[in-house]
């Protein structure tokens, strides 16, 4: 693992400090608080490099989560996903996660203390337009500033094909030295959609009312859509606090919180889990680049 370079950013006002891994998919591998660490490793580093398997804060690109099947459509033309193509199967057989995880070419453009910004030609490379074929510029720019890792995503089509904006993060968060049990989960009012055995929305929907719930042994693999814009979720327990803010571009979310592991995923979505084969996404279209936020706020 030790051709993988990390960078370390520092908040010039707290002790905190994050890790990205630019050389490994841009993957944020640390977000510690003096020292302490508040993602969850799960696996580790090398396991996301080999088999795909998630940690910290992976980007899910270009869809998140999984689709109900090996193909799907856009404006009539039919594009197959293939494991030859780099396309990863949950043990259901079902595509997920995208096709970025540990993608090795994302080129450093701006490094600082507390800054990194990188992009990713997707264009560039005929495997990766295989399996979605929509020429664009992908730029990742994070900021560690004012107790906050602020994560701002850009897509910039480079031809006139509109590009699918289906793509989503993980973050893993955990709070150390307090039982699991007695976390508490804080989420906004939103839609839930249910999903069936093998994690595809099953087209039904209700109303979620925000609450502050203790998570105790409950088990969320969860979708959810109409995501305020300036959402806040947050897990807290002890005297710790973690706020993940939906500021632009996120109107989707799944929560996730296994039962074989003490982490609480968050996770910020572009549009619902399946939506490349359902349809219901947004677009960025040429020449008009879209730009999705989200922010953590350790407190």
């Amino acid at each position: 693992m030790g051709e993988f370079e990390s960078v370390t950013l520092r908040d010039p006002s707290s002790s905190l400090t994050a890790t990205y891994v630019p050389t490994a998919g841009m993957i944020g591998t640390s977000l510690a608080d003096d020292g302490v660490e508040l993602l969850g490793q799960r696996r580790g580093l090398e396991a996301y490099v080999t088999d795909g398997k998630t940690m910290g804060i992976p980007l899910l690109y270009p869809w998140a989560n999984r689709l109900s099947g090996n193909s799907y459509q856009v404006d009539g033309t039919v594009v197959s996903l293939t494991a030859s193509n780099g396309v990863r199967a949950d043990p259901n057989g079902l595509p997920i996660h995208g096709v970025l995880a540990a993608y090795p070419n994302w080129v450093v453009t701006a490094r600082s203390e507390n800054r990194l910004t990188a992009d990713l030609d997707y264009g560039a490379d005929p495997r990766l337009l295989a399996s979605f074929p929509f020429p664009h510029v992908l730029t990742q720019d994070v900021t560690l500033e004012d107790r906050t890792l602020t994560i701002e995503t850009t897509v910039m089509p480079t031809t006139a094909a509109s590009v699918p904006l289906c793509f989503g993060y993980h973050p893993y968060l955990r709070i150390p030295d307090v039982p699991r049990e007695e976390w508490k989960l804080t989420t906004p009012n939103m839609r839930h959609l249910p999903v069936d055995n093998w994690g595809i929305p099953t087209g039904e929907h209700e109303d979620w009312n925000g609450a502050t719930e203790p998570l105790k042994s409950f088990h969320y693999v969860d979708g959810f859509d109409q995501v305020p814009a300036g959402a806040v979720f947050a897990l807290e327990g002890g005297d710790r606090r973690i706020e993940v803010k939906f500021e632009k571009g996120y109107p989707a979310a799944q929560l996730f919180a296994p039962s074989n592991d003490d982490v609480m995923g968050i996770e910020p979505m572009a549009a619902p889990t399946d939506a490349l084969r359902r349809g219901n996404y947004r677009f960025a279209a040429a020449g008009k680049p879209e730009t999705a936020r989200f922010s953590i706020k350790v407190s």
